[in-house]
C-alpha cells in the first residue's frame, strides 16, 4: 500500500506525502551521484488522533551485533529494478525457514501531534547509475497488541513488533526522484 497524496515543494529535492493513518511526511534527498550516496532528511508528523508506529528505527538484531545504535535510524532495504532504486524502512514478511535470530522489527511510537525528524545517508549497493530513486517507511496506528518490551530513546518510546504488522503498515513512500534532474517527479 502506498501514500495517498504526494506534493512537490518549491526546493527540487523536497516533497510532502500524505498518509491515509494521519501522517504527513516531509523529505529532502541530497544524492551525490560520484560517491553513489544518497542522504534523506525527513520530518514525520501524526495528524491523527491516535498514536503512530513508525518502522525506521531497524531491528534488534542489528543492534544486538552491534550494527546499529538503539534509536538510532536503521540500515534501509534496497530493491532495484531496472535503473530504479527504491530504499525502504519497513517491516518484511520473516523468511521461511525461519533464521535461528529473527530480524525482530522496531517501531517508534509518535503521539497524536508530534513529530519526529531524522536524517541517515546510505551508499547504494553495485555499480550501475541508477536514473530514478524513491524511499518508503512504514507507519500504521499503534496498538499494543502487535507491540512488547517498551523502552525510552532519545526520539521516543521504542517498541519491539511482531511479525504480524506486515500486513497492517501503510508504506509513505516520496515521488520517484530523476537523478538527472536533481528533482522528485510531479
Amino acid at each position: 500500500m502506498s501514500s495517498t497524496t504526494s506534493i512537490q515543494d518549491a526546493a527540487a529535492a523536497q516533497a510532502t506525502v500524505q498518509g491515509e493513518q494521519g501522517s504527513v511526511l516531509k523529505v529532502r534527498f541530497d544524492y551525490q551521484p560520484a560517491a553513489r550516496i544518497v542522504a534523506v532528511s525527513y520530518r514525520l508528523r501524526n495528524t491523527a488522533d491516535a498514536p503512530l508506529a513508525v518502522f525506521d528505527r531497524g531491528n534488534f538484531h542489528a543492534i544486538d551485533t552491534g550494527r546499529q545504535k538503539a534509536g538510532e535510524v536503521g540500515i534501509p532495504t534496497e530493491k532495484t529494478e531496472g535503473e530504479d532504486v527504491e530504499l525502504m524502512h519497513g517491516v518484511l514478511p520473516l523468511r521461511r525457514p525461519s533464521p535461528t535470530v529473527p530480524p525482530t522489527p522496531i517501531a517508534l511510537r509518535l503521539e497524536p501531534g508530534k513529530e519526529v525528524s531524522a536524517r541517515f545517508e546510505y551508499a547504494l549497493k553495485g555499480t550501475l547509475a541508477p536514473k530514478r530513486l524513491r524511499w518508503c517507511v512504514g507507519v500504521m496506528r499503534f496498538n499494543e497488541t502487535d507491540f512488547d518490551q517498551p523502552h525510552t530513546a532519545s526520539q521516543g518510546q521504542l517498541w519491539r513488533a511482531s511479525f504480524a504488522v506486515v500486513g497492517k503498515q501503510q508504506m509513505l513512500c516520496t515521488p520517484w526522484f530523476d537523478v538527472a534532474a536533481n528533482r522528485f517527479e510531479a
